[in-house]
């Protein structure tokens, strides 16, 4: 989530939405993504709406915060009403939402149940730091339902930790990931590349220690400077600079080689997995246009083509709840061309590629270009899919905006 909300349309108080909207449940997908937004520190790159431990007063703390989120679920399954669909994925996400005692995860997780009912094979993930988890934690996730932990690695070499702000200690990723698999979670790890500092042999080492330890997925971002973040400000003054799109582009290909070699195939621009069945899938629903609601404060939702966002701080957020409001600060319902080119620009970025019967006339038109530029896969283009090259995902900004005649 952006350290800035977006302009938009208020949300009624009782949260209604378009019948139009609410025609789409029984259709597609239904995600939930439940944002806990508590940190032991903030990271110097993070803009994400998240607080310290001692940041917050009565009502918006760790200790009060599920009850509060148990608001927004019974407030989300009665603004859906008699069509709400059973949940296919759910998200938690942060902040550190391991900072929550695991038993207050499971709570969250039983209000879902409770008022919305559970696909027969649900994924339900929660990120996590490593050092944020015990043995002990993740059996109680685990006994409760969840399915799935995604541990923030970032890098495995100490001196980019320390540049990203990150506190926890290397070696405990791997004792988490063990902890995990013992009882039952399937594990992710995220990766972060381009930090200030990091060589290629830097990245290698992460790599290489993130394969090791055999999770069954791993995602690989390049490091964005956001303004407003202490990094931005530290590149700003010259204290750190900023790699040149050369080295991030040899740090993917590096990235895209090894795992590729480990057995890892890629499905997402930024992701990978050693089988289809361990892909991401809440993220997945995210790429295919389905419909989820966001719990919590500054989470993003979307149904039906309606999408809107909560206040960001946890004390309005809570406050609005304990009235019996909407907590949304504001919405959009997205124009038919507006969701032409997020069709466009998610799906070109997946592995499955793009339908060709999808595009409009320019879109069409670009396909020549796009193949004699080895941007997209020819033979698959044949075939109806557009499907980007090792040089396409490269450069996937480019080819949405040849694809959108931008």
């Amino acid at each position: 989530m952006p350290s800035a909300l977006p302009d938009g349309e208020p949300v009624p108080s009782d949260g209604l939405l378009p019948d139009a909207a609410l025609e789409s449940l029984p259709h597609k997908h239904f995600g939930v993504y439940l944002h806990v937004p508590f940190c032991r520190a903030r990271c110097g790159y993070c803009d994400f709406n998240t607080y310290t431990l001692t940041e917050l007063g009565p009502g918006a703390g760790v200790t009060s915060y599920a009850d509060t989120a148990l608001r927004e679920i019974e407030f989300a399954a009665k603004v859906l009403g008699e069509r709400r669909p059973s949940i296919s994925t759910v998200f938690v996400g942060g902040g550190t939402p391991t900072m929550l005692d695991p038993r207050d995860l499971v709570r969250m997780v039983d209000g879902l149940r409770k008022h919305f009912g559970f696909a027969s094979d649900v994924e339900i993930t929660t990120e996590a730091n490593p050092d944020s988890v015990t043995p002990q934690s993740l059996a109680v996730l685990a006994e409760g339902g969840f399915t799935r932990v995604s541990f923030g690695m970032q890098s495995a070499v100490p001196h980019v930790l320390q540049t990203l702000e990150r506190t926890h200690d290397p070696a405990n990723v791997g004792r988490a990931i063990k902890a995990a698999r013992s009882v039952g979670l399937d594990t992710s790890l995220d990766l972060i590349y381009g930090t200030p500092g990091e060589s290629l042999d830097d990245w290698r080492t992460s790599l290489e220690a993130a394969v090791s330890l055999e999770p069954g997925h791993i995602s690989a971002y390049a490091l964005v400077v956001e303004e407003g973040t202490k990094l931005a400000a530290q590149v700003r003054r010259g204290q750190v600079q900023m790699p040149d799109d050369d080295d991030e582009a040899d740090k993917y290909e590096l990235a895209d080689n090894l795992l590729a070699r480990a057995g890892y195939q890629w499905y997402e621009v930024s992701n990978w997995a050693t089988d289809a069945s361990l892909r991401c899938r809440h993220n997945e629903l995210y790429w295919a246009d389905a419909n989820w609601w966001g719990i919590g404060p500054g989470a993003h939702s979307h149904v039906g083509g309606v999408r809107w966002w909560n206040v960001k701080h946890p004390s309005a957020y809570a406050q609005r709840l304990v009235a019996g409001n909407s907590p949304g600060a504001g919405r959009e319902i997205l124009t038919d061309d507006q969701r032409y080119e997020e069709r466009v620009l998610l799906g070109i970025r997946r592995s499955a590629g793009l339908s060709i019967d999808t595009l409009e006339a320019d879109g069409r038109l670009a396909i020549a270009g796009l193949i004699a530029d080895q941007l997209v896969d020819g033979p698959s283009a044949l075939r109806g899919q557009l499907v980007l090259t090792l040089r396409g995902r490269l450069l996937a900004d480019t080819v949405v905006r040849r694809l959108l005649g931008f």
